[in-house]
């Protein structure tokens, strides 16, 4: 490879690293955690918990604490574990 076009990458690279690193404040890295959680419990609970909802329900953080509350309301010790995980 030609020494330009090398130096031409590792600057692409470089600038493309530094570009899309985000900051996050630990509050918003907490709130897209709990949301991730909350919509791999409704996956893993939908038989048991959330039966009559779309299966494709989008899952936004307004919905947590609705989540939280059916798992505690219709799911196991499991279930009611996330859910409390959830409301930390």
């Amino acid at each position: 490879m030609d020494d330009e076009v090398r130096k031409y990458l590792v600057e692409i690279g470089r600038r493309g690293g530094t570009k899309s690193r985000r900051s996050l404040s630990t509050t918003q890295a907490q709130s897209m955690v709990r949301l991730r959680e909350a919509k791999r419990a409704f996956k893993k609970f939908r038989t048991a918990c959330f039966w009559s909802y779309d299966p494709n329900l989008k899952i936004t953080a307004a919905d947590i604490h609705w989540i939280a509350e059916q798992l505690r309301k219709h799911g196991n010790r499991q279930a009611w574990e996330i859910a409390e995980r959830l409301c930390r």
